[in-house]
């Protein structure tokens, strides 16, 4: 902000503090600071719940058109659009919709709800053993029920997916394809000016200009070692026995 700073409320800014002039303009600079907190944006993303979905009546619905005299004389472009039209139509009516949740799908697919409950009551065994109010015998008996109960849960999960893997190809592969993926998930960086480095691809940027690296000596002193240790197994393997 240049010069001044207008509010419509009265206790909405604070710190307000002049930072110079800004180049060589004759405004001066104000730093300030917002007096709110900010809220958290919670998605309200929808997908179609195929689980209640009635594709009996999807079936119907589709068939009832006469494709014939609906797609006739119509270019691909047209024909599309009035083809998707009736599919959407009968969508909305036989396939409900749900809203989805993104911590439902993080979930790992042995975690039921008796699982969560245990987890969530060792994470409040923590908490109260950190504050003083359980004892160490109790937080220990609780943290190894729930150890125990989602091994089991792991275990059991496994073997039904390994026995119906022939039937039931796809929720096999899913699961491996879940358990190779990791997070890649970077901290809040500050920069020289202690700015927070908010984006991905800056905070990758500025960490790769920031972490110290091997210098070429060291790299030239270390790559000699290695084509002396290779030239004297290759003389090893070729000097006969």
């Amino acid at each position: 902000m240049l010069d001044l700073v207008l509010t419509s409320k009265e206790g909405l800014v604070g710190n307000v503090k002049l930072k110079g002039s800004l180049g060589c303009s004759d405004h001066e600079m104000v730093q300030f600071k917002i007096l709110r907190a900010a809220k958290r944006v919670h998605s309200k993303l929808t997908t179609l719940g195929f689980r209640r979905a009635d594709f009996g009546l999807f079936k119907d619905m589709v068939d009832r058109v006469p494709w014939d005299k609906a797609l006739e004389g119509r270019g691909a472009q047209e024909s599309w659009l009035i083809f998707k039209g009736h599919l959407l139509r009968a969508q909305e009516q036989c396939i409900p919709t749900k809203r989805k949740s993104g911590k439902n799908t993080r979930r790992p697919a042995w975690m039921n709800k008796e699982l969560l409950s245990k987890v969530k009551h060792k994470k409040e065994a923590y908490r109260g053993w950190k504050q003083g109010q359980v004892a160490w015998e109790g937080y220990r008996e609780i943290v190894r029920a729930a150890r125990d109960q989602i091994r089991k849960a792991k275990a059991l999960i496994e073997l039904h997916l390994a026995r119906d893997i022939k039937g039931n190809k796809k929720s096999f592969y899913k699961y491996v394809s879940e358990k190779r993926r990791t997070r890649e998930n970077m901290g809040t960086l500050q920069n020289e000016m202690e700015d927070l480095v908010t984006r991905t691809w800056r905070r990758l940027r500025y960490s790769t200009t920031t972490l110290p690296q091997s210098s070429p000596a060291s790299a030239q002193a270390a790559q000699p070692k290695s084509h002396k240790a290779k030239a004297g197994t290759g003389r090893m393997k070729n000097h006969p026995l």
